[in-house]
């Protein structure tokens, strides 16, 4: 299945997304990597003989979510903003079967091509569950990872995709609300706006999304940092804390906060564990 409704569509958002671009706010470079899945687009920024820092956006997303954060990111750390595969950036359409290694084996073809062994990982959401994947099946290649609500820890919540059908079939109005109640955000919010406009011209992967186990939880040696809002409409933030803690993370549960973040103490940890050796090969 193609993941744009149409091409109509597909053009719109990649012109949204190249327009973006054309003010990233910080001197980069634009790389299209071959990999076992298709061409990937890496956006690279910051001093080269810094740490490197991998930035894994969430799903129906692409690297543009990072734009603000990139200046200072960019001070600290050599940043890859990966635009994940199957998603509305500029990466190959491929999907691969979620339960596969194939979503490893296509994040090793990133990394060798920039001739990066172990690297950090900032991530939101469904770049979360990359991530925490790549971390179990790789672990010598993973340093650190940062995580802003991680799907793959707790269930998703039955009681949000009944909602968000019932207000989609109330037109404009429902969509909107269904948006802006998913990531805590006011309905006129700029972010419920693009959501608005990506929901409409391309279409979601569906799950159900693989819940790691705890004998993997188990197998993360790397300082893992985790954020997630008390309020998330679609996942289980208090299991997705308990889990991860009984895994030796540090969890935030931010209060009156759903699936969209502000900023919280990720770059500080990074920084800690950039500066304690934990990104050392």
């Amino acid at each position: 299945m193609k993941i744009y409704k149409s091409e109509t569509g597909a053009r719109l958002l990649r012109e949204r997304y190249l327009e973006a671009l054309t003010s990233w706010p910080v001197p980069h470079d634009e790389v299209r990597v071959p990999t076992p899945e298709g061409e990937t687009f890496v956006l690279v920024s910051g001093p080269e003989s810094a740490p490197p820092l991998v930035l894994l956006h969430g799903s129906g997303s692409n690297s543009a979510e990072w734009a603000p954060r990139l200046p200072s990111l960019a001070e600290r750390f050599r940043v890859y903003a990966v635009d994940i595969i199957g998603e509305p950036g500029l990466s190959a359409e491929t999907r691969p079967p979620l339960d596969s290694d194939r979503y490893a084996h296509w994040l090793d073809a990133v990394l060798d091509h920039f001739g990066v062994a172990r690297a950090a990982f900032l991530t939101s959401s469904f770049g979360g569950w990359l991530a925490l994947d790549h971390a179990i099946r790789r672990p010598e290649r993973v340093a650190a990872l940062a995580l802003r609500c991680p799907i793959g820890l707790g269930p998703m919540k039955k009681g949000f995709v009944v909602k968000a059908v019932f207000l989609a079939l109330l037109g404009e109005k429902g969509r909107r609300k269904s948006v802006a109640g998913t990531l805590g955000e006011p309905a006129a919010s700029p972010i419920v706006e693009h959501q608005l406009l990506v929901s409409a011209n391309y279409r979601y992967r569906t799950g159900p999304f693989p819940v790691f186990d705890d004998a993997a939880l188990q197998r993360l040696a790397m300082p893992v940092y985790a954020v997630v809002g008390a309020e998330d409409a679609m996942v289980d933030s208090a299991t997705t804390k308990r889990r991860l803690e009984a895994a030796g993370a540090r969890v935030d549960l931010v209060p009156g906060t759903g699936h969209s973040l502000p900023d919280s103490a990720d770059l500080e940890f990074l920084t800690d564990a950039s500066a304690n050796g934990d990104f050392t090969a």
